[in-house]
């Protein structure tokens, strides 16, 4: 009776590895497939967005919708007020803050990123003149920071741009969920220095997809390979 069950074995472990590779093929198809979808709404998403961020302006939304108006090429008219907040930045020009500065303008409260400064010119005597047309695009607001750098409004230090914080902060009315990001405005070389949005999305799904095909091809051969042992063992 020993020998019998010990033949039986391999038979039921080469089954129960033949169910696993075949749970796994199919699996790894899926996710393949999901991956082809999120591809296909990611370059849709771009080309709306380029569409948005390169097309004609348009005035600011009465109600913000952050499906329609990431990236919206706006051009308003606002009051710039007194205050602002230094945003730590680092571009393509170097490290060193954006200039956010609240506008009052006829949907509401509205932040400003006017633009990039060096840390040797956050002064604001060193800037232009705040502008009163303002032409850009619109960003949703920001959280306040991730798990290694948050906002610090008590010490002044700010590493997103959150409106509500921002305008809580210096004790101003409640301010629209976006902001703007300002073209350069300012005479050539002056701070700050506007248009510096890079409008980019990452988009890796395909090569993910790929790579879910890649492991199910190779689950598959590894599939077919136990079946043909399955059956030698079966006839055997």
């Amino acid at each position: 009776m020993t020998h019998n069950r010990h033949e039986r074995r391999p038979g039921w472990g080469t089954a129960a590895l033949l169910l696993i590779s075949a749970v796994m093929v199919v699996t790894f198809v899926l996710l393949g497939n999901w991956q082809m979808r999120r591809l296909f709404w990611k370059l849709d998403l771009i080309e709306t967005v380029e569409a948005r961020a390169f097309g004609d302006e348009q005035p600011l939304p009465a109600r913000f919708d952050a499906d329609d108006h990431v990236y919206l090429r706006v051009s308003f008219d606002g009051t710039p007020l007194p205050q602002h907040i230094l945003v730590k930045a680092v571009t393509e020009l170097g490290p060193g803050y954006w200039v956010m500065q609240p506008y009052a303008t006829d949907p509401g409260l509205l932040w400003v990123n006017r633009g990039f400064v060096p840390s040797a010119k956050k002064t604001s005597e060193q800037w232009a003149t705040a502008p009163q047309h303002i032409t850009g695009l619109i960003r949703p607001s920001a959280h306040q920071g991730t798990l290694l750098e948050r906002n610090d409004p008590a010490a002044n230090r700010w590493v997103a741009r959150d409106t509500s914080q921002m305008s809580q902060a210096l004790g101003l009315d409640a301010s629209l969920p976006y902001f703007v990001d300002a073209d350069h405005l300012a005479p050539l070389g002056a701070s700050p220095r506007g248009g510096l949005t890079i409008v980019q999305f990452r988009n890796s799904h395909l090569s993910y997809a790929l790579t879910w095909y890649a492991m199910a091809v190779l689950f598959l051969g590894a599939l077919i390979w136990i079946a043909l042992r399955y059956r030698k063992l079966l006839d055997s």
